[in-house]
């Protein structure tokens, strides 16, 4: 499996994951630049705009999902964030938040608010 399609796995689960939370998905994978990507971008219960960092790792031997958001790609999305607010300044409130995905051998779904 390409890391394409893991990654595309991993952001369906977790697009999926926070529907059942109660969390109204606005729009998935918002490109800003080569380097500056949002995978999900949703209201919380609480009408709070997030945009959610999505990694997917098909295990956990070469480390955890969340490892992958070094600073650069935090600022990166950041950034992203930044932009989208811009265009949208209705949202008043907002965060960011990571959910790590791992597919094997059994699927585990961990969600950081507020990173």
């Amino acid at each position: 499996m390409s890391n394409k399609k893991t990654g595309e796995i991993g952001e369906n689960i977790a697009a999926n994951y926070i529907q059942k939370l109660g969390y109204k998905i606005i729009e998935r994978n918002i490109h800003f630049s080569k380097s500056c990507e949002l995978d999900i971008i949703a209201l919380d219960k609480t009408n709070t705009l997030v945009a959610i960092e999505v990694k997917t790792r098909k295990t956990e031997i070469c480390g955890t999902p969340f490892e992958a958001i070094t600073p650069t790609k935090y600022k990166n999305i950041k950034s992203g964030l930044i932009n989208y607010l811009q265009i949208h300044p209705e949202y008043k409130k907002y965060r960011i938040d990571a959910i790590a995905i791992i597919l094997t051998p059994k699927t585990q779904i961990k969600h950081l608010k507020n990173i």
